[in-house]
């Protein structure tokens, strides 16, 4: 899949081999996993099966996360976007999940909340999604401000790996009132 989204400062585009260099740096980052269950990863190849993954979701369900590349510099900055979620969650299956993940350097600038605004914008008016669910940590406050910021509204608690986390979402009809 051939994906390409460009917003005032960064790039969105399809993960590719290319960028497992970048996804090792974010993932073997503990900071990056502090809210995430501090699952980090410890070889390139484990950046390699995230980046096959990835590509395999693109032909699945026709969407997936996609690189976040710094206009002005060109580098890999992280990931952001869609994802097909078929696994049960918090009583929900079937569904469309924002995301977005940076490598620390990148945070507090803005860059997840552009990207995410662009995710929805796709996912909205490209795949005329009837809602977008969004999930962060409960402590993760960086991560439910910008959320909040893109328009997702508190739902519920629910647990996931043992970590309490906020459901949060925006539905078509929200979005397009905005």
């Amino acid at each position: 899949m051939e994906f390409w989204i460009e917003t005032p400062r960064v790039i969105l585009r399809d993960i590719r081999m290319e960028d497992v260099e970048g996804l090792y740096k974010l993932d073997s980052n503990p900071q990056v996993h502090k809210y995430l269950g501090n699952h980090t990863i410890s070889e390139k190849s484990e950046a390699e099966h995230v980046v096959n993954f990835i590509r395999e979701q693109y032909e699945r369900n026709k969407i997936g996360r996609w690189a976040v590349i710094e206009k002005e510099s060109g580098d890999f900055i992280g990931w952001s976007g869609l994802k097909f979620i078929r696994e049960e969650e918090n009583g929900h299956i079937d569904y469309y999940d924002v995301g977005y993940r940076l490598i620390p350097a990148y945070w507090g600038k803005g860059y997840a909340t552009e990207t995410c605004l662009a995710a929805l914008e796709y996912g909205f008016k490209t795949f005329d999604m009837d809602k977008i669910v969004g999930t962060a940590n409960e402590l993760n406050m960086a991560s439910i401000r910008v959320l909040n910021k893109c328009g997702l509204k508190f739902k519920s608690k629910f647990m996931w790996q043992d970590i309490q986390c906020d459901w949060m979402e925006i539905t078509h009809k929200e979005y397009s009132s905005k």
